[in-house]
């Protein structure tokens, strides 16, 4: 079970977010408060810094966005994010420094920690991405079951229940995760850890370790 924790998978040290993570332990509970996060954060944000370009959308002076960016609030996107051309932001997302969100990629209810690169084609629901996180050309999050029912965290034998509908997956720092991969609800991926590409991913992936596909992981050297 710690493998799955904030403290485990995270470096809060790189996200303008911390605060929203200090009471949970684990990182699925921020999700149904990322919303109201946003609005209580912006209410600390630098005028100096951070224009505020539409209702509940906070953008740095710094960050880069495309004109056919289509950004709906509650938004934050933090100095040096790069927003590119029709990127679509639905709300209630929190974009960290220097991250980059590319061509055609959907963005909804989540935390791009600094530095998170999801650059070509991909779709992040629901979800937490920790610094330096990467997701390739096409990969993207799947975020309600087929069957519509709560999702759940699987760790071996043991099932924790989020009482989600809608979740993601939560992505350690530094995860790197392959072109046309499908990260399944409820997906968690350690420190570090790679997938390679076309996998579809569900479970627990440990730190420092490779997914080539389902039953069989290898420890990294």
């Amino acid at each position: 079970m710690n493998s799955i924790k904030i403290s485990v998978l995270f470096d809060l040290n790189h996200t303008i977010a911390a605060k929203l993570f200090e009471k949970c332990e684990y990182p699925f509970e921020v999700l149904p408060k990322i919303g109201d996060f946003i609005l209580e954060l912006a209410k600390t944000l630098d005028e100096d810094e951070f224009l505020k370009t539409d209702e509940n959308v906070w953008i740095s002076k710094t960050a880069k966005v495309a004109p056919t960016a289509s950004i709906t609030g509650p938004c934050i996107i933090d100095s040096g994010a790069e927003i590119r051309h029709c990127a679509f932001i639905r709300g209630n997302a929190i974009i960290g420094k220097n991250a980059v969100v590319g061509n055609s990629t959907e963005l909804k209810n989540v935390v791009l920690f600094d530095n998170v690169q999801v650059p070509h084609y991909n779709y992040v629901g629901d979800s937490v991405l920790g610094f330096k996180a990467h997701m390739g050309a096409g990969a993207i999050t799947s975020n309600v079951k087929s069957n519509k029912t709560l999702v759940t965290v699987k760790i071996g034998a043991e099932v924790i229940k989020t009482g989600l509908k809608k979740f993601g997956a939560m992505l350690g720092d530094e995860v790197e995760v392959g072109c046309g991969s499908v990260l399944n609800p409820g997906t968690i991926i350690g420190k570090n850890a790679q997938v390679y590409p076309l996998s579809s991913v569900r479970g627990v992936i440990p730190e420092n370790s490779i997914y080539k596909r389902l039953g069989e992981i290898v420890t990294k050297y």
